[in-house]
């Protein structure tokens, strides 16, 4: 060993959703939008002025804070913005949970979770979610030192109704809670109604995913205003300049054109309704979704062979290799081509072959 290995700090990292590059392929691994940005987006990245990419971008992000705070109808002190909410997550992690007691989050949850705690050093302890993939709410009453899980939830789909979030952040006054919204824009109810009437409550969500800009690393957190500057005062400390200048321009359009999410949002909405009937037919079983995913089994063929067989016909999915879900594949809503494709893939497959273990 060299004499400084043993200061390096070392986690078990992250592992991203793969991002292949074949030709003709379905991608269907990353909960990616399949359909593009709004028009008024793409215009704005064609009309922006190239000489203002030598200039550091607003620190304070305060076009996009102002847009979203107007959107949202709260005080530009109540938002957060960061890089995706990925981002915005790690910097709520290094200011909220900063004590020895435990963090709380479902066993079955976004894996960066557990990666952030680890770097940051933060104690935590992971909450079995039920048989059936629900969060037991009672497991949130104990002494800890923060909670954090996502509605909907990922992997599974699962939507929490807003009493048993609510149940959790009321039972909670001494601990931030951070309900993490990546997906909430494809079903059910928001916890940002639940912001003005609980201090403790952080709500996260992401341009990446209803918004069709993964790729701009756009994410916000709303909350009180005592929450918001702490974090802030965080990221001064860290990087003030996390937002780029194309991201700040594009981003604040996005939220002009509502007609156009709204009609992305219900085109994803009925195809993953169209899906979940389909593959119901097949004999599959999953959660009900929520979000523009589904979670899904089948009792008779091995999901990491179904897996690999999707991969040589060039479609993607993403299989979890892990104790309790290591039968189920997430399956992102794409365009209805793709996933008639898909559809018709499962159908020759499980037509070729009466079982595989």
């Amino acid at each position: 060993m060299k004499l400084w290995e043993d200061k390096v700090r070392r986690v078990v990292p992250y592992t991203p959703g793969e991002q292949p590059d074949a030709p003709d392929m379905i991608k269907l691994n990353t909960n990616e939008n399949p359909y593009p940005p709004a028009p008024s987006v793409l215009a704005a990245k064609t009309a922006m002025d190239e000489s203002r990419l030598r200039l550091y971008p607003d620190p304070a992000a305060g076009a996009l804070v102002h847009a979203l705070a107007d959107a949202y109808h709260v005080g530009s002190d109540q938002v957060f913005v960061g890089v995706g909410s990925d981002d915005v997550l790690s910097v709520a992690f290094l200011t909220f949970f900063n004590s020895e007691k435990p963090v709380l989050f479902p066993d079955i949850t976004y894996s960066f979770y557990p990666v952030w705690a680890d770097v940051y050093r933060i104690p935590y302890e992971k909450k079995a979610l039920d048989e059936n993939f629900r969060i037991v709410r009672e497991d949130y009453y104990g002494e800890n030192g923060g909670i954090v899980f996502p509605n909907p939830n990922a992997p599974t789909a699962w939507y929490e109704s807003l009493d048993l979030v609510e149940d959790i952040v009321s039972h909670n006054p001494a601990s931030v809670v951070i309900v993490d919204e990546a997906y909430i824009d494809f079903g059910g109810v928001s916890a940002l109604e639940l912001v003005k009437k609980y201090d403790n409550l952080l709500v996260v969500q992401t341009f990446s995913k209803s918004r069709s800009m993964a790729g701009l690393r756009i994410g916000y957190a709303i909350g009180q205003p005592e929450l918001i500057k702490a974090m802030n005062d965080v990221k001064y400390s860290i990087n003030s300049y996390t937002m780029n200048m194309p991201s700040l321009v594009m981003g604040v359009e996005a939220l002009k054109d509502t007609k156009y999410f709204n009609s992305c949002i219900g085109r994803i909405v009925r195809t993953r309704e169209w899906t979940k009937e389909k593959l119901r037919g097949l004999g599959f079983e999953f959660p009900d979704s929520k979000a523009n995913f589904v979670f899904a089994r089948h009792p008779q063929y091995s999901a990491k062979a179904l897996f690999e067989a999707l991969r040589k016909e060039n479609i993607f999915v993403r299989y979890f290799d892990q104790p309790r879900i290591s039968d189920y594949l997430r399956i992102t809503i794409g365009t209805d081509e793709q996933m008639e494709r898909l559809i018709a893939f499962f159908e020759d497959y499980m037509g070729d072959r009466a079982f595989s273990s």
